[in-house]
């Protein structure tokens, strides 16, 4: 028989302090000593006001490694005992090797327990969930934390883009502008970690009961949407950094992150949203069930009213006035966004018992996608 299971805690940790659009490039610095063209575009599109970076604003170096932030946001829980499962995701690890988990189990310098790392991209974070869920579902433990962090931010300083500016100038090229794929980016991600606990009994004076953690990917009809540490061939297959000369790293931007806009526009909805939706709709009745809540996660306020749109189709009628998201101050971050969210509505008091909540995060790595249900207890 399987335990019930219940966030009882959540926690989130921005660095430093926020970054307005004006100051952006200020942080992160030039491409080729130019201002980028995209930038004033993107933003524009995005709605974002206020992002966060771990960067130290004289040098632009970084003041604190991904694994520290991520532990940042653990600490934010509280007093810890006996937690017996720690899954950490993220994007971007501090290092290829070891795991990002084992780094942020350093970090907390908490006794041996059990401690997953969870990769990918957005939806790293709904997988650490849903390990440190079923953990405690299972009954291998009575406590479990979900953490997960992006700290995109060292890879986005424009010194990183420099050698495939110069390199393309020197051949002569039209516009020594880094592609749109690669810029897009630099505009639309930052830094920041969250963190859940999850345990077997409900606990304080609000907890969320975790009806059911879905994941589903795409892969199978789509090619990769957004990567890095590799480039993408004219048949959308990807050829992986270790096939480069350390001088194509440079010349070609090998590890910063890249999306393919238009195959994200033409699939995001249907492959992460309307379908799935569509399946979780008719497998749990969710059509029969009032949802106080909905949380998605989106890195765009263009992509509101797609969402809106697909939710639709998918046999909801969720109002827009039950829409809970921090894009506009908190930026997107990731596999970090959906517990920084849940974070901030979860201590703000609006959430009352009997409320049911609908997690939906996407990612367009492959196109894959995470949906979770609570109820407030």
């Amino acid at each position: 028989m399987s335990n019930d299971v219940f966030v009882t805690r959540t926690a989130s940790f921005l660095p430093l302090e926020p970054v307005g659009n004006d100051d952006i490039e200020t942080v992160l610095g030039m491409v080729g000593g130019r201002p980028s063209k995209a930038r004033r575009i993107v933003l524009r599109s995005n709605g974002i006001r206020n992002r966060y970076y771990a960067l130290d604003r004289t040098t632009g170096e970084p003041v604190m490694s991904n694994a520290q932030m991520a532990a940042h946001a653990v600490r934010g829980l509280g007093e810890l005992n006996d937690v017996g499962s720690l899954a950490a995701a993220t994007s971007h690890p501090d290092q290829l090797l070891p795991g990002h988990g084992v780094m942020v189990h350093g970090e907390l310098g908490w006794p041996r327990l059990e401690v997953v790392s969870l990769s990918g991209v957005c939806v790293a974070g709904a997988a650490a969930f849903k390990h440190a869920w079923l953990s405690v579902r299972a009954g291998d433990t009575a406590r479990a934390v979900a953490v997960a962090s992006e700290m995109p931010s060292p890879m986005l300083r424009g010194r990183n883009y420099d050698a495939e500016s110069e390199h393309r100038v020197n051949e002569l090229e039209e516009s020594p502008e880094i592609a749109f794929e690669k810029d897009f980016l630099r505009w639309m991600l930052s830094d920041g970690a969250g963190a859940v606990l999850l345990e077997n009994k409900p606990s304080g004076p609000l907890s969320l009961k975790v009806e059911w953690v879905e994941l589903s990917s795409a892969a199978h009809e789509l090619p990769a949407c957004m990567y890095a540490g590799a480039e993408k061939n004219a048949d959308q297959s990807l050829t992986g950094w270790q096939c480069f000369t350390q001088e194509e790293w440079a010349n070609k931007s090998i590890f910063v992150v890249k999306q393919d806009v238009r195959l994200l526009n033409e699939n995001v909805i249907r492959a992460t949203l309307t379908e799935p939706l569509r399946a979780l709709v008719k497998k749990h009745g969710l059509d029969k069930q009032h949802i106080d809540w909905f949380l998605p996660h989106y890195s765009s306020k263009y992509f509101a009213e797609p969402v809106a749109a697909g939710v639709a189709e998918a046999g909801l009628n969720i109002p827009r006035e039950n829409w809970f998201t921090n894009l506009t101050e908190k930026g997107n971050t990731g596999s970090a966004s959906p517990y920084i969210m849940l974070d901030e509505l979860f201590r703000s008091g609006r959430i009352k018992k009997g409320h049911k909540l609908l997690m939906y995060i996407p990612e367009s790595g492959r196109f894959s996608s995470g949906f979770i249900f609570m109820e407030a207890v």
